[in-house]
């Protein structure tokens, strides 16, 4: 009895502390993992996230689902303060470097975590549009690094992690970097930081992918006597009207007041109409452009275009890029030329090779701004072949004259009557003599005008530029633009007009199809010359579009403009965290 009991007490002692080591990992596990998810659910309100947990106590596991957004920045004009500062609580999770600004979120997935301590939690990444974010961060005044967008474009995906992309005003900080390829699933995966002081720019500055066309300038026109003869013909009608209503009675007088009324409804909106339209014809107009060509226009009476308030969108359709026309490529394409300077980092739309292989080609012979009286044969080089009827006219009034005496000697040696009918004879002759000559000079002539039409097609062909220039000379003679203006200035005034003229569009863009045609072809024929002497003033207009073009293609590769826009279009969507 004794050895049971010591048996008894041996196993108490020996078992109860053995029990307690065997409970104490699960109690530190316990412990352990409700320490790290009161700290993860500390993190996630710290960074305003919205995240389903649950932990598992025995196996020291934490389950986090974290929602996966798509996100863009907000409107510029509409959401001021969300667009130009930044989040007031950012996110402290690795990962989470994108809330530093405010964003339009949309969900797109979840994304489930199983981590042990919260210092493994990582925040999804989110998905975003490569131009947005680079647009969005030239807006607020970050710089791009040209030694970074010059790596990423060489290098792709194989980029060192931590590459500079975009630095901050100052350039002393990293505003946009690569990130590691954890949580990209074969994206590329960037990395943001900034600070609101770091923020130079403001809503009065152009937006990157904006451009703003110049209306044409006003011409003075001086009607001082006819503007006075209306307003006294006005004052004289208007004292006549209230004479007459004056002797009309009360129920007249209501029922006409009732009557203007319906009557000046449709005509007061038809004024406004037109008052608008002819407010958009002085009002410079912004375009902005994405990598599909044109996506609005608006045009603001005056000051900057900080808000929406007194902004009117315009019609575009016309200009829209389509399958089965190209206006909205030769519209884009110009503007972009137009839009893109030496100091332009960032252009969203890139002009077709086809069209820059176009804009660059000799294509128009000398001798056909010759015929068009477009410039004078002094500047151009010897294309006709040169013809001398001075000789042969001189020729043929000797023959005539000499003829003329013999027949005149043998008159006067005939009688009365036989010299009367010999002089009637003479003269007949001498009549279909000239009627002869005259009908051989005529065919001549238009046989030597064909043959210069052919010549003049054949003759050397002039350089894009060049041609421009001859026809901006040309245009500003007949006071079709204003002869003040570069050429630069006058493509901007026919862009802004092109915007608000379908029918002016349309025609410049089918002229350019014309002429791309014909350099496509093989040259210009006789059709074409054809189109041309018809649509002389559209065809010289249209050269100034494809002259400024040309200027465009000047961007030699390696610069930091085409890299960075070769970047944009390897990579339309990366993740950010």
């Amino acid at each position: 009895m004794s050895s049971s009991g010591q048996a008894e007490n041996i196993i108490t002692i020996i078992g109860v502390p053995l029990a307690v080591l065997g409970i104490l990992p699960i109690l530190y596990n316990t412990l352990a993992t409700l320490a790290a998810l009161s700290k993860i659910k500390r993190m996630l309100r710290h960074g305003k996230l919205t995240a389903l947990t649950r932990s598992d106590v025995v196996n020291r596991v934490i389950e986090v689902e974290l929602p996966r957004y798509a996100v863009q920045p907000w409107d510029r004009f509409n959401h001021r303060a969300e667009y130009w500062q930044i989040s007031r609580q950012p996110s402290s999770i690795p990962g989470g470097s994108w809330t530093t600004f405010n964003w339009k979120t949309n969900t797109i997935g979840i994304k489930t975590q199983r981590v042990e301590y919260a210092d493994q939690l990582r925040q999804p990444q989110v998905e975003i549009e490569f131009h947005e974010l680079v647009a969005y961060l030239l807006d607020l005044g970050a710089i791009p690094d040209a030694h970074g967008w010059r790596l990423l474009r060489s290098t792709g995906l194989w980029t060192p992690m931590g590459c500079s992309l975009m630095k901050s005003p100052d350039l002393s900080h990293t505003a946009l970097a690569i990130a590691p390829l954890d949580d990209s699933d074969g994206h590329l995966s960037l990395k943001v930081t900034w600070e609101g002081a770091w923020t130079t720019r403001d809503a009065t500055a152009l937006p990157p992918y904006w451009i703003r066309l110049p209306p044409a300038p006003e011409k003075e026109v001086v009607e001082d006597e006819e503007s006075a003869a209306t307003a006294s013909t006005s004052q004289e009608a208007v004292q006549s009207e209230e004479t007459n209503d004056a002797d009309k009675p009360e129920d007249e007088e209501k029922e006409e007041a009732d009557k203007m009324k319906k009557d000046s409804s449709p005509k007061e909106s038809l004024d406004s109409i037109q008052k608008q339209a002819d407010r958009n014809v002085k009002s410079p107009i912004t375009c902005q452009f994405s990598v599909d060509g044109l996506q609005s226009a608006l045009s603001q009476d005056e000051g900057p275009l900080v808000s929406s308030f007194n902004v009117h969108s315009l019609h575009i359709e016309h200009l829209r890029s389509t399958g089965h026309k190209a206006n909205g490529k030769w519209f884009a394409s110009a503007a972009t030329a137009y839009g893109t300077t030496s100091q332009t980092v960032l252009w969203s739309y890139k002009i077709p090779d086809e069209i820059l292989a176009f804009a660059r080609r000799d294509t128009v012979p000398c001798g056909v701004l010759e015929v068009l009286n477009v410039v004078d044969s002094s500047l151009t080089p010897q294309w006709e072949t040169p013809h001398n009827d001075n000789l042969s006219f001189h020729d043929a009034f000797s023959r005539r004259m000499q003829e003329q005496r013999i027949a005149m000697a043998a008159e006067a040696r005939m009688d009365v009557t036989q010299r009367q009918i010999a002089i009637k004879q003479r003269k007949d002759r001498e009549m279909m003599q000239q009627m002869n000559e005259m009908r051989d000079r005529s065919r001549r002539d238009a046989e030597r005008q064909e043959t210069r039409r052919l010549e003049a097609l054949q003759s050397p062909k002039w350089d894009t530029k060049l041609v421009a220039e001859h026809n901006l000379t040309w245009l500003q003679k007949r006071s079709t633009i204003d002869p003040e203006l570069a050429l630069r200035e006058a493509v901007g005034t026919l862009l802004h007009r092109m915007v608000l003229d379908g029918e002016f569009a349309a025609a410049i863009c089918e002229m350019l199809d014309v002429w791309k045609a014909w350099a496509d072809n093989g040259g210009m024929r006789n059709a074409d010359f054809d189109i041309l002497c018809s649509r002389q003033e559209i065809f010289a207009q249209a050269s100034l579009l494809i002259a400024l073009i040309k200027d465009a293609t000047g961007a030699h590769e390696g610069t930091l403009s085409m890299d960075l826009q070769e970047c944009l279009r390897m990579w339309r969507v990366v993740r950010l965290g």
